[in-house]
């Protein structure tokens, strides 16, 4: 959340009160929506640890979510240079945009939201019928052999490398992610705590 300081240098008069708030996903990084908050909606927000805006249309505090369900459980808060936006890191429950949508700016996706896109995918195949797809069946032969077929793609991926076969490497890196995913998966990892052990690392 915002510390005392960043709280109090919060230019609330240059924006008429209410500050404009870009919602991105935690992991993914996508931007999945765009509201306003007066100082209120940042307190029931910081207080709840879901998202809280002030309506403009209704004239009254509105957590996103209230009548859906769909949450935005906020990780961080972080204002601007200027101290007139805010930007709230949020793990998203369900859909955000009221159509139905991961985002109100779909279908804009960068790559890394694509990974996380995939890695749910591959999450919900875990419990599936083994002839329902290539992933379900993989899942059901086990953990060995899903660990040997990461083995044997970062084989082929390195020996791809080795006579620089671009397309090849390329191809073979792909499957190695893939396969590397399931394995994550299958141990009940996420690709994000991977992610923060390289982000531990890269600080030391």
């Amino acid at each position: 959340m915002l510390t005392e300081q960043q709280r109090n240098q919060l230019n609330w008069e240059k924006t008429g009160q209410l500050l404009p708030v870009i919602v991105q996903h935690a992991i993914s990084g996508e931007v999945l929506m765009l509201g306003y908050m007066d100082q209120a909606a940042l307190a029931l927000t910081e207080q709840s640890g879901k998202v809280t805006f002030f309506s403009r249309t209704k004239q009254r505090l509105w957590t996103k979510g209230e009548t859906s369900g769909n949450f935005l459980n906020v990780m961080s808060i972080t204002p601007d240079c200027d101290y007139d936006s805010l930007l709230i890191l949020a793990e998203p429950i369900g859909p955000t945009c009221h159509l139905g949508t991961t985002s109100c700016f779909s279908p804009a996706q960068s790559d890394l939201g694509f990974l996380y896109q995939l890695e749910q995918l591959l999450a919900e195949r875990k419990h599936a019928s083994p002839e329902s797809s290539y992933t379900a069946k993989l899942y059901a032969s086990g953990t060995k052999r899903i660990a040997q077929k990461v083995g044997e793609e970062g084989v082929e991926t390195a020996l791809a490398a080795t006579v620089h076969n671009r397309q090849e490497l390329q191809d073979e890196a792909a499957d190695l992610l893939y396969h590397l995913l399931v394995l994550l998966q299958d141990q009940n990892l996420d690709l994000s705590q991977v992610i923060d052990c390289l982000r531990l690392r890269h600080q030391k």
